[in-house]
């Protein structure tokens, strides 16, 4: 890339780097717990809020860089930030939370999540494989995550009005989370994650340019694992406070954001072009992560931590193959 660094020096794009990192900690923090409280004040469950609130706030900045990258036009980035992403979301992140903590996850409670998120990555492997990611597809997929996320709470909403006449005694309950604080804590999260995310992307891009990094490895790696850091900061965030249910949904519903809300509002702005080496090698590789999870929760009702100990040093091995 030849365009002019973000940062004066390469020491200001360091600090940059620590920076966004402390943001995308304190703000993991918050918007766990902040959805948290948000779903027991609701009665709804913690794995609905992990796939739909902490899943789009930690996207978010998947879908700022996607959208610079589109107005800059470098589709690779774009591309391989989105595949990149997704790969270390379950690789890197899934990964490193299971050896810290084995997660129990029902199969039965994301299964339609998981087939979701295979259909949404068949369908970008045969964008890829006509080269072009059109704009009908992009109009596709956003109403596709828009008419999944109402339906979810639809569903939500359904059981609890199921729910409330055999359990009146804890409406009281719901007292103990006023909303308006509740929401500042969430509203906290969702800003500081893009703002750290912002901060870590400029400095590690600018590093990159300094060692001579191409654009479609910037955005498979650095740009990825940046962008995957509001996921990893909300989902050890999960562990700390016991909410495993967060994230797995946090997890996989991310990977959803990624695909339907990211690939997919970029192809409505512009059609961009798809990488050949995107094709035969990255997508291939996220189809891979995000299939062995069918079996493994299917089976498990879980990931244990010889589990995420697997899929990290197969992460580390798809980093090995990146040239």
């Amino acid at each position: 890339m030849s365009a002019a660094p973000n940062y004066s020096s390469i020491l200001v794009s360091w600090l940059a780097l620590a920076g966004g990192l402390l943001l995308l900690t304190g703000g993991g923090e918050f918007l766990v717990s902040g959805a948290a409280k948000l779903a027991k004040r609701f009665g709804m469950s913690t794995l609905l809020i992990g796939l739909t609130v902490v899943a789009f706030g930690t996207s978010m900045p998947e879908l700022f860089v996607g959208l610079i990258a589109l107005a800059q036009d470098h589709p690779d980035i774009l591309t391989g930030n989105v595949v990149g992403s997704n790969i270390a979301n379950i690789g890197l992140i899934l990964g490193i939370c299971a050896m810290i903590s084995p997660l129990p996850v029902r199969y039965r409670h994301v299964s339609l999540e998981l087939y979701f998120m295979l259909g949404a990555t068949i369908m970008v492997f045969l964008a890829a494989w006509q080269g072009t990611f059109p704009r009908p597809l992009g109009l596709l997929f956003v109403v596709s995550l828009v008419l999944y996320t109402l339906q979810s709470f639809r569903n939500a909403a359904g059981k609890n009005k199921k729910r409330a006449p055999r359990a009146p005694p804890a409406a009281p309950q719901r007292a103990e989370y006023p909303l308006p604080p509740v929401i500042a804590l969430t509203a906290a999260g969702l800003l500081c994650l893009p703002l750290g995310s912002t901060f870590f992307i400029r400095g590690a891009v600018d590093i990159a340019r300094y060692f001579g990094v191409s654009e479609l490895i910037i955005g498979l790696t650095l740009a990825a694992v940046g962008t995957s850091l509001p996921e990893l900061a909300s989902c050890l965030a999960a562990i700390r406070q016991r909410q495993t249910q967060i994230l797995a949904g946090n997890v996989i519903g991310s990977n959803i954001f990624n695909l339907l809300m990211v690939l997919g509002f970029c192809g409505i702005l512009a059609p961009y072009p798809m990488s050949p080496g995107l094709l035969f090698r990255d997508i291939p590789v996220m189809f891979s992560f995000s299939a062995v999870l069918v079996p493994l929760l299917a089976v498990e009702q879980g990931l244990r931590r010889l589990h995420g100990l697997l899929l990290f040093l197969a992460y580390i091995g798809y980093l090995f193959v990146l040239r």
